[in-house]
């Protein structure tokens, strides 16, 4: 497998621990890397995969540390787009605990990517010896430019002969490129017109109504409201409306607070026809991870995509419902661990898909 991933990285500034900005400035924030896209491109490394990134940067020594960051996790850095223009972004996040919400504040504007236009990436080269793209709602509404990039990255990816997956990532607070349209209505254009390029769509329990218009019925999410038999009729909804998707994965967040989640998620497979569900309990039902005391539930979806990327291209996982069980163990593994990045194992994912999640010392 080759995947190759197009996004904007950031820098990830956090107080420690359970902090707040207030508490925190003046003063330190743990600084790292952090974005979907990346976050995705570093999953599928870490699990044994090939990944490449494709961004664009600034030409200073942020980039060069990014850089230098990516090769210690063994992603490729050779498709990194250096411009005279732009920043390097950044964001800022609060972690959450108990009835208390985490928040995230985006310093993005005019970051290198934003700036960037389509014709200053080489989508031909870019392909070459790929059989994977991944792209995210996230980048398209970053600005004018940046959708237009990645519109001309999914032709092209499928003019190639890639498999293209999208996450469909609503992001309220980015979408104001156009700013006398609403950005649920910017974002349904805007998406839209990249899903007939799209082999697979995944989204967490509000994307497809907010980027597409196909909502869940009997749904709350800010109450953590569930109803998982309706993401089943999501799901054939998006493959009746774009029928080029194969697959659709819809990750299944129920908040108890801040500090306890309920985490599955459901799979629709065109050519089985089959919904599938996980994890799912001895009887067969589903039973979603119960996730106490949450250290970080930033990234958990792009890790469920990593997982998900990574099983389907893997043959002993890559059927539908062990792909579906892998990616959810992933991303729940993802929730204990700090930053953007997710550092599980291949191994211990596995082992959390066999029941080994009591979180004993492996000696």
């Amino acid at each position: 497998m080759h995947v190759v991933t197009f996004g904007e990285v950031m820098l990830r500034l956090a107080p420690r621990e359970f902090l707040r900005l207030a508490q925190s400035i003046p003063g330190c924030l743990e600084v790292t890397f952090g974005g979907g896209e990346v976050n995705v491109a570093v999953s599928v490394a870490r699990q044994g995969g090939r990944a490449s990134f494709l961004t664009s940067l600034p030409d200073n020594p942020l980039t060069d540390a990014f850089e230098a960051e990516l090769r210690k996790l063994n992603v490729g850095t050779e498709l990194i787009v250096r411009h005279e223009q732009g920043r390097f972004g950044a964001y800022y996040v609060e972690t959450g605990a108990n009835q208390r919400a985490g928040t995230v504040t985006y310093d993005r504007d005019a970051s290198a990517i934003s700036l960037t236009p389509a014709d200053a990436y080489d989508f031909d080269s870019t392909f070459s010896g790929a059989n994977w793209f991944h792209i995210t709602g996230i980048t398209p509404a970053v600005s004018a430019q940046a959708a237009e990039a990645s519109l001309a990255a999914v032709q092209h990816a499928k003019r190639q002969g890639l498999t293209v997956s999208c996450d469909l990532n609503f992001r309220k607070k980015l979408w104001k490129w156009q700013p006398e349209t609403a950005a649920t209505d910017l974002a349904q254009q805007t998406m839209k017109g990249l899903m007939p390029h799209i082999d697979i769509v995944i989204a967490n329990e509000e994307d497809a109504e907010k980027a597409l218009g196909i909502s869940a019925a009997d749904t709350d999410v800010e109450a953590g409201r569930i109803n998982v038999a309706a993401y089943e009729e999501v799901a054939r909804r998006v493959v009746a409306e774009f029928p080029n998707v194969s697959q659709v994965a819809i990750t299944l967040r129920e908040s108890v607070s801040a500090s306890h989640n309920n985490w599955g998620a459901v799979l629709f497979d065109k050519h089985t026809d089959r919904t599938y569900a996980a994890p799912l309990d001895e009887q067969g039902d589903y039973r979603p991870y119960e996730i106490r005391n949450i250290v970080d539930r930033v990234g958990a979806g792009d890790s469920f995509a990593g997982g998900l990327i990574f099983a389907l291209n893997t043959p002993v996982l890559s059927a539908p419902e062990s792909a579906l069980q892998y990616a959810v163990a992933a991303s729940c593994l993802k929730h204990s661990i700090k930053g953007d990045f997710n550092y599980a194992s291949r191994a211990e994912i596995e082992s959390l898909m066999s029941g080994g999640g009591s979180g004993r010392v492996q000696r």
